[in-house]
């Protein structure tokens, strides 16, 4: 028997050439064509792309196959493309929706299977429910028709995504000014699919940009993972430093979350930049709307939403939740904890490039560099601080999630325990407004451990108490 394939907080993910292969790619596929069919919309078509990692080109004309057997018209990327580009292709093309081949931020063993929607957000958890119902047991269920015979029959068209990308930039930002500043600008694809793409906006002005980690190698050496947080920015933070750069701009594996360092080599974490970003539309585009966040990320923006008036949703942890929520509000702004902020007037989808330019023109409008931005933005909402530990765990995970759901600690890390929300997890409220929240991940066999608090002091005994409940201490 096959095995069961479960759709995480953002896609299927998997273990190359062990869980993750031709064959189980195939019957994902067979699943998604079953859905799109389903529910009447696959004479559409679908957009496909894909990421650096190993074999990545090769899983996603292995998508293009099954689609074509089963007479969807596809899309297929001419090249590796940013997750938000894909996205915004799947409206550009007024396509079904979108299938990425992409493990994102996962260690470089893996590779991951997204799928998006019509309007290129994530799919609602009941859709994915109906893909996981849809996935055939066996690849003798799957149909195919071979790559070559499909680009014949006009059933797989390859294309260059870009274009319509960069158009649809126009709407969003000027970039005439960033390209104007003369900034120094150092950026940090991860070794992923953001590579060029900040030296090809910007081009043309005073602004230099200067890559590192540019090129492809599914190894993505120097860090442990192409995700945008400490130790795999360190790299990063130290050539911002060498290079006397005014700011370093990192994005993920497939580009949709974008990291900052300051000019003066140190990390900005992503609640930081969550509250940045918020502070940016709300005050200096004057800007009103919803903001949408996940549990996990900060309350910053509460603080904000009640200073400028405008409501705050929280979901649960994934854009799975985040995306319809911002479509159901017409939302300003959405993100979470991992460094993925989605924009109105854009798709619902993370978008690190989009976030990235966003940023300096906070800086170029602001005249500040990114640690004045964090003063300027602390002197408005307080100084909060952030961190988390991922642990792996082996063992009963009923067991420990029941551990969880019975805590009921008085103080965590000296701090007053004042509520227990176990909507996503387990988050104790904590007296200052801060928080834990502990998680299981939904793509790997890891327990995160969270806490924002406004006691710089106390983050890592906040932390601490929380791995005791969990019992991994």
């Amino acid at each position: 028997m096959a095995k069961d394939i479960i759709f995480g907080t953002d896609g299927w993910r998997g273990r190359i050439a062990e869980d993750y292969t031709f064959e189980n790619v195939r019957r994902v596929a067979q699943g998604f064509a079953h859905y799109l069919i389903n529910e009447g919309i696959a004479e559409n078509g679908v957009v496909i792309g894909y990421d650096t990692r190993f074999h990545s080109e090769n899983f996603s004309a292995a998508v293009a196959e099954v689609l074509a057997g089963n007479g969807i018209h596809a899309y297929l990327t001419d090249g590796p493309t940013p997750t938000p580009v894909i996205s915004y292709a799947a409206v550009a093309r007024k396509a079904a929706g979108a299938v990425n081949i992409t493990a994102s931020h996962n260690p470089p063993e893996d590779n991951g299977f997204k799928v998006r929607d019509a309007q290129g957000g994530a799919i609602a958890p009941e859709g994915l429910q109906q893909i996981e119902a849809a996935i055939p047991a066996s690849e003798d269920d799957v149909k195919r028709m071979d790559l070559e015979e499909a680009k014949n029959k006009g059933l797989v068209e390859l294309f260059d995504a870009a274009p319509d990308y960069i158009t649809h930039l126009d709407d969003l930002i000027d970039l005439q000014p960033i390209k104007d500043a003369g900034l120094k600008v150092l950026v940090d694809p991860m070794w992923g699919n953001g590579a060029g793409w900040f030296p090809r906006l910007l081009a043309g002005g005073k602004t230099t940009v200067t890559e590192i980690h540019n090129t492809r190698n599914p190894l993505f050496p120097e860090m442990k993972r192409p995700e945008p947080i400490p130790p795999n920015v360190d790299a990063g933070l130290r050539t911002t430093l060498e290079q006397k750069a005014d700011v370093l701009l990192i994005t993920d594996g497939d580009a949709d979350r974008v990291g900052l360092g300051d000019e003066k080599g140190a990390f900005v974490d992503q609640l930081r930049v969550f509250g940045l970003l918020a502070y940016y539309f709300l005050e200096v585009r004057g800007e009103r709307g919803p903001i949408v966040k996940t549990l996990s990320t900060t309350t910053m923006l509460n603080k904000l939403g009640a200073m400028y008036d405008v409501p705050v949703y929280e979901t649960g942890v994934g854009f799975k939740f985040v995306a319809p929520k911002m479509l159901e509000t017409d939302a300003l702004i959405g993100g979470e904890e991992s460094g993925g902020y989605a924009f109105r007037g854009n798709v619902p989808e993370r978008d690190g490039i989009l976030g990235g330019l966003y940023l300096l023109d906070m800086m170029v409008k602001l005249g500040k560099t990114p640690t004045q931005l964090i003063e300027w933005l602390f002197d408005k909402v307080g100084a909060h601080y952030y961190d988390r530990i991922d642990t792996l765990f082996e063992g009963d995970r009923a067991k420990r999630m029941q551990r969880l759901a019975d805590a009921q600690p008085e103080t965590i890390g000296g701090l007053k325990v004042t509520g227990k929300d176990m909507t996503d997890g387990f988050q104790f409220h904590l007296e200052d407004g801060g928080w834990l929240l502990v998680r299981f991940s939904g793509t790997e066999p890891k327990i995160r451990v969270y806490t924002e608090t406004t006691h710089g002091d106390q983050v890592q005994a906040i932390l601490e108490d929380g791995l005791r409940i969990a019992g991994l201490k």
